[in-house]
């Protein structure tokens, strides 16, 4: 087997391979927990945040983790979020065309395909919630280093080097405070929501005051529908009733409001009223509707797909805003996945000099495919060339078949205007020889005879002309002429020949 060479250039030996830290089950990284969001008070959650703030981040992470848990609505935003990133596909991209960086590319890429890399991802995505996600690369050594595994951290198993408090921490059983992450076996996400400590930059520390306060609400609307959510149940003796009488009217009540039945005298009766019908309960709905969308606006940076469900115009609006943060947690994963598996990947397999593969999770632009149809089916007859393979590709569909028949296509069909003027202008191309040999047979009958026919219309001027002596006289004599001349004959062989010329034109078409 080829020496290998770890990122930092130095070699790669039995001892000095990057070893799967134990991570301690017992004491203080213990994975059971015990609940910090149980009756949360505004002094607890400070206290929460604020030990946070000075490096402690377990009671923090493990309240992130309740947070999830307890409200549908957090949960859902934030696994929005998460999903809006895992479910992009992974890409890799050769850092040039030397064959050996398209080998490296290949390689990279079929160790991606082996992993769970959704689940990867799913898993870095943690760290939207809490600030920072750990996870722990399983090394297989053999002609190829590869890993075989990688185990998500609970957040709450993570200390911080309290001189920087951004260097992560893993507790084991030699060193409960803390060992340093082992070199090249760890991905450790911070996703940079907010500038500052991981531990201050989770959407959790953002939100979870507008969680606390809904908590509340929600247990004081609770305890407003048990009071007044059913009507109260009156009892009513008369002024002879005994200690007997009125100990049965009480059981009578209580029996109602659990057994909906109850036996009392005649001269009993048992009233229920009703509590008026107020503001109250809109207080508190409208209390948990504007923290959700606080939440919302948190998590998605919007609240229009997850409230409101308005117009459709207005969802395309909202949801560039969350496109741009959907591109940022793209661009930042794949980061986080180039620097800690794919180039010790790279390292261990050829080389420490070797050139890493581009790591990228491309988030889709939406294309309104009908301003593009509509845009092409203007430009197109102006002259503008566009490949047909581009606008399938827009389109999302695929070339047609070689085999297929001409009638299975679709193709264009103009309007009735453009199809008759289409079809008159084929004929008049196909049969123009014909036509010409009509107009010339119209031509040569109108003037088999002209000078018969035009004799008796020109007789007259040269009869003028030949009786005056000047212009000035022959051109006072025309007015004279029209009278005179005989356009009878004239006449009849322009109709023949217009009529004829229609005929055949109408036969034509």
């Amino acid at each position: 087997m080829a020496q290998l060479l770890g990122p930092d250039g130095r070699p790669i030996t039995r001892a000095s391979r990057p070893r799967p830290q134990a991570v301690t089950t017992t004491g203080i990284a213990s994975p059971w927990t015990e609940t910090v969001a149980g009756g949360i008070t505004p002094y607890r959650l400070a206290s929460i945040l604020r030990a946070a703030a000075d490096g402690d981040g377990r009671a923090y992470a493990l309240l992130a983790e309740e947070m999830e848990e307890r409200d549908p609505h957090y949960a859902s935003v934030l696994g929005t979020r998460k999903r809006a990133v895992s479910g992009l596909d992974l890409q890799v991209e050769a850092h040039s065309d030397k064959a050996q960086d398209l080998a490296i590319a290949d390689a990279v890429r079929d160790m991606l395909t082996e992993l769970d890399t959704e689940a990867v991802i799913e898993d870095l995505s943690d760290g939207f919630g809490k600030g920072y996600s750990v996870a722990r690369i399983e090394w297989q050594w053999g002609k190829v280093a590869r890993p075989v595994a990688i185990e998500h951290v609970p957040a709450h198993l993570v200390l911080w080097d309290r001189t920087d408090g951004k260097t992560p921490l893993i507790p084991t059983e030699a060193n409960p405070m803390g060992e340093r992450l082992e070199p090249f076996g760890w991905i450790f996400h911070a996703p940079r929501l907010k500038t500052g400590l991981p531990l201050r930059g989770g959407l959790a520390r953002l939100v979870a005051a507008a969680w606390m306060c809904k908590a509340y609400g929600l247990r004081d609307w609770l305890a407003w529908a048990e009071v007044y959510g059913m009507p109260l149940r009156v009892g009513r003796y008369g002024a002879s009733a005994t200690e007997d009488d009125i100990a049965t009217l009480v059981s009578a009540v209580a029996n109602v409001g659990s057994d909906a039945a109850a036996v009392i005298p005649e001269s009993m009766r048992i009233e229920f009223i009703e509590a008026a019908r107020g503001s109250a309960t809109d207080v508190f709905e409208r209390l948990a509707t504007y923290l959700d969308k606080q939440v919302s606006k948190a998590v998605l940076g919007q609240t229009m797909s997850t409230d409101d469900g308005a117009s459709l115009a207005q969802a395309r609006v909202h949801d560039e805003v969350r496109t741009d943060i959907q591109i940022s947690d793209a661009k930042q994963i794949a980061r986080t996945l180039r620097r800690d598996l794919v180039a010790p990947f790279v390292a261990f397999n050829f080389g420490a000099g070797a050139a890493v593969p581009m790591v990228a999770l491309p988030v889709p632009e939406p294309e309104d495919t009908k301003a593009l149809v509509d845009a092409i089916a203007k430009l197109v007859p102006l002259g503008f060339r566009v490949e047909q393979s581009i606008i399938r590709d827009k389109l999302g569909i695929p070339d047609p078949a070689a085999d297929a028949r001409p009638e299975d296509l679709l193709s264009p069909m103009p309007a009735a205007p453009v199809v008759a003027a289409n079809a008159r202008a084929a004929n008049a191309a196909a049969d123009v020889d014909d036509l010409e040999a009509d107009l010339g047979e119209i031509e040569r009958e109108g003037l088999a005879d002209w000078e018969a026919q035009m004799t008796p219309v020109i007789d007259p001027i040269r009869d003028l002309a030949a009786r005056v002596d000047s212009f000035e006289a022959f051109e006072a004599g025309l007015a004279d002429l029209i009278g005179k001349m005989d356009t009878d004959a004239l006449t009849q062989s322009l109709a023949r020949a217009m009529w004829l010329a229609r005929a055949r034109g109408d036969v034509k078409d």
